[in-house]
């Protein structure tokens, strides 16, 4: 049986991506010794890791005023390390919330100093982006925190609010690789790489080179300083995770680069939403239209029993990751870079065939 992984994270890695791997992860360049083997301070390794970061840079159009590291914790551990870094006493930390992963980051983040929200779409269950005039952030503010996608609510912002004069962190876990970025509205950026950019071990992470210089000293495994000034190999990285992501890089890169992503989610997107909408509200989404999300698409059915019946339906025909989030309930189609056209077309399929 055919197996769609529909998966919010870890997520799919693109076949071919897994079939180069498989050919050539457990015996790099011939060498006998697999890529988690190799010294991180070797020349085969350095090759893998630098030509991961130069091919990210490239494909995302980074600036050179930026630094490009790999990191470990996931964005979880990013929580907390903006915060120690950036976070000053007589400065607070302001937030826009949309959802769990705004909420978790702003937790983390008040171990450490001031925080509070800027904006917040929790009292509509976060169906919505809120609007959000960074232009109005108090004179006190560290950074402006952002998630630029919300996996469990299945919103995104179409375009990330323009900055004024205080740093703008994004959490981009979700949506990295998936559409270009305007770099001009951020200061720093982060991503676990699960869901789009390869296996889970490794967190990107792109910040401004000024912004560095107003780093606090903090202890030297948690500086965004030591680490962009050691080039992402102050410690043992996670070697496999990176060569993982540069195959993925490279992948996007041979298929015309992230707007063709772009291209491709939004149209797979659009043909999920048209079935939910044509549905005569057997399928409803939990997402206001104007804030609906890519790479998350969110429904539920007309009862608990249906939303039931359509994923035990579906488990039986080989799909995985439809339910969705258990603090959410319904279903979730996670529509990321990887999710081939067959697989969109199987379930749309499915959803027609069960409302029969």
């Amino acid at each position: 049986m055919t197996v769609y992984n529909f998966n919010a994270g870890p997520s799919p890695i693109p076949a071919e991506v897994l079939q180069q791997a498989k050919n050539e992860m457990f015996n790099i360049e011939q060498s006998s010794v697999a890529v988690m083997e190799l010294s991180h301070r070797g020349a085969v390794y350095e090759k893998i890791h630098y030509e991961a970061r130069d091919t990210l840079r490239e494909i995302l159009n980074v600036p050179e005023t930026f630094e490009i590291l790999f990191l470990q914790g996931g964005a979880s551990v990013q929580f907390a390390m903006t915060a120690m870094n950036f976070l000053h006493p007589d400065k607070t930390a302001q937030f826009v919330s949309t959802g769990s992963w705004s909420e978790k980051a702003q937790k983390e983040a008040g171990y450490f100093g001031q925080t509070s929200l800027l904006a917040s779409s929790k009292e509509d269950n976060y169906r919505f982006i809120p609007e959000v005039d960074l232009h109005k952030a108090p004179d006190d503010t560290a950074y402006v925190h952002v998630t630029s996608n919300n996996t469990i609510f299945g919103t995104q912002w179409g375009e990330l609010p323009k900055k004024a004069k205080h740093p703008v962190f994004v959490d981009m876990s979700s949506d990295i690789l998936s559409k270009e970025i305007n770099w001009d509205n951020i200061d720093l950026a982060y991503a676990g790489a699960q869901k789009n950019a390869g296996m889970s071990g490794v967190t990107l992470v792109f910040i401004k080179k000024e912004l560095l210089e107003q780093a606090r000293d903090v202890s030297p495994s948690l500086s965004y300083k030591q680490h962009a000034k050691a080039n992402s190999l102050y410690n043992t990285p996670p070697t496999a995770a990176i060569y993982m992501t540069g195959l993925v890089a490279k992948w996007i890169k041979n298929l015309g680069g992230v707007s063709v992503m772009a291209d491709r989610a939004k149209e797979r997107a659009d043909r999920i939403y048209r079935a939910i909408d044509e549905s005569n509200g057997f399928y409803q989404g939990h997402a206001v239209e104007t804030s609906r999300s890519l790479m998350n698409i969110t429904f539920r059915l007309q009862t608990e029993e249906l939303d039931k019946a359509f994923l035990k339906e579906a488990s039986d025909r080989g799909f995985l990751g439809l339910n969705g989030h258990r603090s959410v309930g319904g279903c979730r189609v996670s529509n990321y870079n990887a999710i081939t056209d067959d697989a969109i077309d199987a379930l749309l399929t499915l959803m027609s065939d069960f409302q029969k």
